[in-house]
Order: structure tokens, then C-alpha cells, then sequence
């Protein structure tokens, strides 16, 4: 089996897995500035391919878009892939070292939590879930 050929199937499923479940992909510097200096709420999922926290944020990324509070914007960056378009966002991440994947709530383009590798791999879904909807009603109320 070709490594590189295996890698990129498993890359294209996520990213399929992310824009399926209505996340907006950011690809270049720009397009993570077009969205993060808006007014308003974001939430990024930072995707990556590994497997145990990937296979877990992915999914509770998934059932966020339909938890009764909503932020303005659902976008993800791919670490890895997409990796000027990632440094760019993380650059708003400010307190926060790079971690992926990750789940970053902004408002007004301002950093207020992040959700770290550490707070998903190891954990089950319903635990992260749990953590981003406390965050949701936290600073994505109304």
C-alpha cells in the first residue's frame, strides 16, 4: 500500500466529514481574516488526521450544529494541510499553544476558550460535547 496515497484518503474523509457537517473550510491566511476581524461569534475546529482525538472531535464537532445556541460562524483549519491558513488562526489564539485537533471560540475575533487535544484524547464524545455546549452558553448566548 502507498503511505502518501493512504494518507491523503484519510485526509480528504476528514475534511468531507467537517464540510458535511456544514463547517466552512478555510484554506489561506486571507479567508481565516475574513471571517475572525467580523463582529460577531466563531467557532474553529482545528481538524487533524490523528486518529484517537480526531475520531472524537470530529463527531462532537458534528452534533454542535445542532445544540440550541449558535455561533455566527462554523469554520475549520486543517493543521497539517492547510498550514498557513492554520498559523494564521492560531495567531488569535493568544494564551494557547498549538494543539490539534483543537476547538477555538472567538468573539469579535477575540480568543474567549479553547477546547485543547488534551480535553478530547482520552475522553468520549459525550464528554467533549458536554464541554463545548457549557462553552456555547458561556459566550455564545444571546
Amino acid at each position: 500500500m502507498d503511505f502518501q496515497m493512504f494518507m491523503n484518503d484519510v485526509v480528504q474523509t476528514a475534511r468531507k466529514e467537517m464540510v458535511q457537517s456544514g463547517y466552512q473550510e478555510l484554506k489561506t491566511p486571507e479567508e481565516v481574516d475574513n471571517v475572525f476581524k467580523n463582529t460577531g461569534t466563531t467557532f474553529v475546529m482545528i481538524n487533524s488526521v490523528c486518529g484517537c482525538a480526531g475520531g472524537i472531535a470530529r463527531p462532537s464537532a458534528a452534533y454542535m450544529k445542532n445544540f440550541e445556541v449558535q455561533p455566527d460562524n462554523y469554520v475549520t483549519v486543517f493543521a497539517g494541510q492547510d498550514k498557513e491558513a492554520t498559523a494564521q488562526a492560531r495567531s488569535y489564539f493568544k494564551g494557547y499553544e498549538p494543539s490539534s485537533p483543537s476547538f477555538a471560540l472567538l468573539k469579535d475575533g477575540e480568543i474567549q476558550a479553547m477546547v485543547e487535544r488534551h480535553e478530547i484524547e482520552g475522553h468520549e464524545p459525550i464528554e467533549v460535547v458536554q464541554k463545548l455546549e457549557k462553552a456555547f452558553e458561556q459566550y455564545f448566548s444571546k
